[in-house]
């Protein structure tokens, strides 16, 4: 498997002012948390994988959450200034920072763009107050409206926002105005995700005991494919199952991952793939606090196997539009072939019209059709445990 030193960075700030119903994220709530030694520890973790895996360029940098704008301005600067210190960051790479509408003051936002942040992804989710509420979201309609002008005042013009679907009680009408508010933000991204209801959630809860009104499966999809309608009428180009963007505006950080390409990943309850390992980092910020003190923070590490990279590259790889392509899994598998690999499920993926060759890609490759592109997750489950 060819391996080169992560060029992607990803750290997480495991803080929020609340706990979202629908949330199963490393996040705690902000108040009594040791803030500044969570930083201390985040700056001895930079420091020691900097010395186990020394970086070259780093091209994009994803600080996630949590919600990384709790920060005060002192905290941010402090917290960017160390980023820059145990990693090079190229001139143009892409700094992207989650924020949640409302946390994003003027004085914040010099400090972000003092620091190097660069993009900014809001976690929306809808612009209807009653759903925000039902959620479990602490922003209103015109905190995002307010966020979004204070960003662009500061001088961030690479915006996203998050948008959700299939929460209890929306219709598609309701989703259809959300997305027509969100458009006239004229925004050069968008982040379209579907519930899901994760354990050790209150919505999970709700959904144990039926008091969870979810729309039917029907209206989900209905939803999904209005979606795609809406924002590519608007010329935005579906470039990942989920996400839309304006050319040229396309997630960089987020392509490492599709493109099953290493990065560090630093913090509290953090995943990172680098030298053929995986690795997930200690979870609470405690615990976290300790272990790094004397080693690094981590839960455990996994060696990945060629045939589950192989396995991981198909999955992560089909969520891009384009698809998959030949000339890039065989720079990273020894010269091996998709077909080589997965001639089976790939036989019957085409056959039943999900999958399509294309020939727009170095050396051709796979994308999901048309007729796949609402069944993904079947697409994606069958190169799974296939030999």
């Amino acid at each position: 498997m060819l391996q080169h030193a992560p060029r992607a960075l990803y750290i997480h700030i495991p803080f929020c002012t609340n706990k979202c119903h629908y949330c199963d994220f490393t996040s705690y709530v902000l108040k009594g948390q040791p803030v500044d030694e969570y930083l201390d520890a985040l700056e001895r973790e930079m420091e020691r994988t900097v010395e186990l895996l020394p970086p070259e360029e780093i091209h994009t940098v994803f600080v996630g959450g949590g919600t990384p704008t709790v920060l005060t301005p002192p905290q941010m600067e402090r917290f960017l200034a160390s980023v820059k210190r145990y990693f090079p960051i190229h001139p143009k790479a892409e700094f992207t920072m989650e924020a949640n509408p409302g946390t994003t003051d003027p004085d914040k936002l010099a400090a972000m763009r003092a620091g190097g942040v660069n993009r900014i992804s809001f976690g929306v989710q809808s612009f209807d107050n009653v759903l925000l509420e039902r959620i479990g979201r602490i922003h209103n309609v015109d905190d995002v409206y307010r966020s979004i002008e204070n960003a662009r005042e500061a001088g961030f013009d690479n915006l996203s926002i998050d948008l959700m679907f299939g929460l209890p009680g929306q219709t598609v009408e309701l989703l259809a105005d959300s997305v027509n508010r969100a458009l006239t933000l004229g925004l050069t991204h968008y982040s379209l995700y579907g519930l899901k209801v994760e354990e050790n959630t209150l919505f999970h809860v709700l959904y144990e005991r039926n008091e969870l009104p979810l729309p039917p499966e029907d209206d989900e999809l209905a939803m999904y494919m209005l979606l795609i309608d809406q924002l590519k009428a608007a010329g935005y180009e579906h470039y990942e199952i989920s996400n839309f963007a304006k050319p040229g505006y396309e997630s960089r950080h987020n392509s490492t991952y599709w493109r099953n390409e290493p990065y560090y990943g630093l913090g509290a309850g953090a995943h990172g793939y680098a030298s053929g390992e995986r690795h997930v980092n200690v979870k609470g910020i405690q615990p976290f606090i300790d272990a790094s003190l004397s080693r690094l923070p981590r839960l455990e590490t996994n060696a990945v196997s060629e045939q589950e990279a192989m396995e991981d590259f198909m999955m992560v790889g089909l969520r891009l539009l384009q698809g998959v392509c030949e000339a890039d899994f065989g720079k990273q598998f020894n010269g091996r072939t998709i077909k080589e690999v997965f001639g089976q499920p790939l036989d019957r993926l085409l056959k039943e019209g999900l999958l399509e060759e294309t020939d727009t890609l170095p050396g051709g490759g796979y994308r999901l059709s048309a007729k796949g592109i609402p069944l993904g997750n079947e697409v994606f489950g069958a190169f799974i445990g296939s030999e």
